[in-house]
């Protein structure tokens, strides 16, 4: 198939990018600049210069692909409205990227949530976070316009990409974090606990999805979990540096930002992927954040 891929760049959509081309796949890549469109040509992918704020290209290239994977950005609306667009009537493939941060709570970093999510439980959504869910009820109703659309939700993302982008998000953060005040710094006690996915099972589940999903479904990818304090304990380990040091969440976001202490390092997001493994035979293979960070992070 012909895929317009959005976010090729990127941290997921780089090494989706690779793994696509592997199976068969052409790709052609949105990124925002010639330098990376040079690198994405080093790689193998067409790439299209342009942003998400351009509809009319973004249509056009729905339009004209055979698929459409966004793995941009889980919160621009108008950008999902126009691939949509490109796509309506088509009964082509379209597979959106979210986040679990939809259903992160409030913990702040002390305390333990105990719900726990799957695709078969309501979704308790944080109002914050509502709009994103929006774009995602979005994308599964176009089932009913003619589009084989499908979400993918993915949990704490960890492992070395291949694409151009080779990083995460959150634990990289906390390691340079670490190196550059030498002590580990987690937002409160770091109980609070995330589901967490290896970037090379994600991408497996995207590949059995453009191939299997059901229009109008929804994915979550997890493979374990595990809390910011053990995550913390396992990058100590590794660096070898001692000092974990436990911030209140107010400290934690004038130095990082409310998203990101709250959201990314301070709260709960605990969730199953049962229907990738029911439905699509997804078997990933990668079950513990701590081991990777002991025996293949850089350290």
């Amino acid at each position: 198939m012909n895929i317009f891929l959005t976010g090729a760049s990127g941290y997921i959509g780089g090494s989706l990018a690779v793994a696509l081309q592997k199976h068969g796949h052409s790709v052609r890549g949105l990124t925002r600049n010639q330098g990376s469109a040079s690198d994405l040509k080093l790689l193998g992918i067409d790439p299209v210069v342009g942003d998400l704020d351009d509809s009319q290209l973004l249509e056009a290239e729905a339009r004209r692909s055979d698929a459409v994977i966004n793995t941009a950005n889980a919160d621009h609306f108008a950008a999902v409205k126009a691939l949509a667009s490109g796509l309506l009537g088509s009964h082509k493939k379209f597979i959106h990227t979210s986040g679990s941060s939809i259903i992160g709570d409030d913990a702040r970093g002390n305390s333990l949530n105990l719900a726990i999510f799957s695709e078969d439980t309501p979704l308790l959504v944080d109002p914050r976070k509502q709009a994103r869910r929006d774009i995602d009820l979005f994308v599964m109703s176009l089932a009913q316009q003619g589009v084989q659309s499908s979400v993918v939700i993915p949990s704490l993302i960890y492992g070395y990409g291949h694409g151009i982008q080779k990083n995460s998000i959150q634990i990289p953060f906390l390691v340079r974090n670490a190196i550059e005040n030498k002590s580990i710094q987690i937002v409160g006690q770091g109980v609070n606990t995330w589901s967490n996915i290896h970037i090379d099972d994600l991408v497996d589940l995207y590949i059995r999805a453009l191939g299997g999903a059901p229009a109008g479904s929804f994915y979550f990818a997890e493979n374990g979990e595990a809390s910011f304090r053990e995550i913390a304990e396992a990058i100590s380990k590794r660096l070898k540096i001692d000092e974990i040091k436990c911030l209140p969440a107010e400290i934690a976001a004038d130095k990082w930002g409310a998203a990101r202490a709250l959201f990314s390092l301070g709260s709960n997001s605990r969730v199953r992927a049962l229907r990738a493994r029911r439905e699509l035979g997804w078997l990933p293979v990668h079950s513990s954040v701590q081991s990777w960070i002991s025996n293949e992070m850089l350290g």
